[in-house]
C-alpha cells in the first residue's frame, strides 16, 4: 500500500495568491522517497518551476489548478533543449528530469498564465514586442530562443513515465514537452484555451524519444497540435539523438496545426504510427516540413485511419519551410553580441550533407469532407519535396477526400495512389492561400 501525502495535510496555500513553491518541492521530495503519492486537493497552488523525483505519483484532485507563476525573478535558466537547440532555458511549470517510474495523474488543471508570455513575445497589440523588434532588424530566426517562456510540463532525459487526464492550459510556450526520454505514456490528456493571440503554443512534443505512446488526448491549439522532432541543424546533427517508434492513436485534433513531423529533424525520425484519428477544424491532417537547413531524414511512418471535417489542408509535406524562421543569418553589418546559442543556430553544416530525405510513407484509409456552412480554405495535397531530394516511396490507400481545391504534388518520386477518390468543388486563388510559413 503506497503513503498517500495530502497536500492539506501540510497546510499549502490553495487560494492562488501565495507562492507556495518551496513547500510544494519539499513535499514532493518527501513523497519520492516513501515511493508514495501525492495528492494536490482542489484549490489553485501558485508556483515557480517544481521537479518530480523518482517513484512517485503526483495525483490532481479534481479542482486543483497548479499555476505558473509569471515573476520571471523566481525562475531558473536550466540546461535544456530548446526548439532543437540545447542551450540554457527556462524550464517547465511542472518537470520531470532524470527521472524514472513518475506518474502525473488525475482530472486537475496546469495552467500557464500564458497572457503574460504571449504579450512578451507580440506585445499588448499582437505586432510589437520582441517579436516585432527582431524582425525589424532581421533576426526573426533568433526570436523564438531568446524570448524565453515557460512550458507547461517538461519531460526531460527520463524513462517510464505515464502522464494521464490531466488538462494544460494557456501554456507560455509548448504544453507538453517530452525530449530524450523512453518508454512514455501520454493517456487521456486534454491541452485547451490556447487561442490565436498565442504563439508556439504546441500541444504535445516528442522529440528525440523512443518507445512513445500518445493516445485518448485532446488537442486546442494555436501551433502543432503532437508533433515529433529531433532536432535542429547543426546542433541536432551534434546530438545526434534520433525519434522513433512513437505511436499516435484514438486522439481528436481540434484548432492547431495538425499531427507533424519537423521542422526539427536533423537528429533523424523514423518508425512512426499515426492511427484512428479525429479532426475538425484544423489547419492540417498530417504534416511534415523541413528546411534546407535541417538535413536529417524521415523514414518509415504509417498512417491509418484519418476522419478530417473542415481541414484546410489534409496533406501537407513542405520541406523547404518558413524561410525566415530556419536560414539563420547575421544581418549585414551587425555588430552586437553572439550568445552561444545564436553561434549553434548560425554554424554552418558541410555542402555533402544531404538535404532532409523523406521516404517509404504509406497512408491509408483516410476520408476528409467539408460541413454546407464551411468556407475556409480547402486544399487536399500541398507537397513539395527537394527538385534535387524528391519525397519517395509514398502511398496513398482507400483515401476519399472532398476538398475546393487538387493542390500541388511537385518534387516526388514512386508515389502511388491505390483506390483514391479526390472530388474538387471549386478553387480558391492560391496567392492568398499560402501556408508556408505559419
Amino acid at each position: 500500500m503506497r503513503k498517500v501525502f495530502q497536500s492539506s495535510e501540510y497546510h499549502i496555500d490553495n487560494t492562488g495568491e501565495h507562492l507556495v513553491t518551496k513547500a510544494l518541492q519539499t513535499l514532493i521530495d518527501e513523497t519520492s522517497q516513501a515511493g508514495g503519492i501525492l495528492v494536490l486537493e482542489r484549490g489553485t497552488y501558485l508556483t515557480a518551476p517544481l521537479f518530480l523525483k523518482s517513484g512517485m505519483e503526483f495525483h490532481f484532485e479534481d479542482g486543483a489548478v497548479l499555476t505558473g507563476t509569471t515573476d520571471e525573478s523566481q525562475i531558473p535558466v536550466i540546461p535544456t533543449r530548446a526548439a532543437g537547440v540545447e542551450m540554457g532555458w527556462y524550464p517547465g511549470i511542472l518537470n520531470c528530469s532524470g527521472q524514472k517510474d513518475v506518474i502525473i495523474s488525475g482530472n486537475g488543471t496546469i495552467d500557464g498564465q500564458g497572457e503574460y508570455w504571449w504579450r512578451k513575445y507580440w506585445g499588448d497589440d499582437g505586432k510589437s514586442g520582441m517579436r516585432g523588434e527582431y524582425d525589424k532588424k532581421g533576426l526573426r530566426w533568433a526570436c523564438d530562443y531568446d524570448c524565453m517562456r515557460v512550458r507547461n510540463v517538461v519531460i526531460m532525459e527520463s524513462s517510464n513515465i505515464t502522464l494521464r487526464d490531466i488538462t494544460s492550459t494557456r501554456s507560455g510556450f509548448w504544453n507538453i514537452h517530452i525530449c530524450y526520454s523512453d518508454h512514455i505514456h501520454v493517456d487521456g490528456v486534454k491541452i485547451t484555451s490556447c487561442g490565436a493571440e498565442s504563439p508556439s503554443t504546441d500541444g504535445i512534443d516528442i522529440d528525440s524519444c523512443h518507445d512513445v505512446l500518445v493516445e485518448n488526448c485532446i488537442t486546442d491549439c494555436n501551433d502543432d497540435s503532437i508533433c515529433i522532432k529531433s532536432g535542429r541543424d547543426a546542433d541536432g546533427i551534434r546530438v545526434n539523438r534520433p525519434c522513433h517508434d512513437i505511436t499516435v492513436q484514438n486522439c481528436e485534433i481540434q484548432a492547431g496545426f495538425g499531427v507533424t513531423i519537423g521542422s526539427e529533424v536533423s537528429g533523424g525520425v523514423y518508425r512512426i504510427t499515426l492511427k484512428n484519428l479525429r479532426y475538425h477544424g484544423t489547419d492540417c491532417g498530417f504534416r511534415i516540413k523541413s528546411s534546407v537547413a535541417r538535413h536529417g531524414y524521415i523514414r518509415d511512418v504509417r498512417v491509418d485511419g484519418l476522419s478530417m471535417i473542415n481541414v484546410k489542408y489534409p496533406f501537407h509535406f513542405f520541406l523547404n519551410w518558413n524561410p525566415a524562421y530556419s536560414y539563420c543569418e547575421l544581418p549585414l553589418g551587425y555588430e552586437g553580441d553572439l550568445p552561444a546559442h545564436w553561434e549553434k543556430l548560425l554554424e554552418a553544416i558541410p555542402a555533402s550533407v544531404p538535404k532532409t530525405k523523406v521516404s517509404n510513407i504509406t497512408i491509408e484509409n483516410v476520408t476528409a469532407w467539408n460541413e454546407p456552412e464551411y468556407d475556409g480554405i480547402s486544399r487536399a495535397f500541398h507537397i513539395e519535396g527537394f527538385e534535387d531530394q524528391p519525397i519517395e516511396h509514398v502511398v496513398f490507400k482507400n483515401v476519399s477526400l472532398a476538398c475546393r481545391e487538387f493542390g500541388v504534388i511537385n518534387h516526388t518520386k514512386d508515389i502511388e495512389f491505390q483506390n483514391v477518390t479526390v472530388s474538387v468543388s471549386g478553387a480558391r486563388d492560391e496567392k492568398n492561400d499560402s501556408y508556408d510559413n505559419r
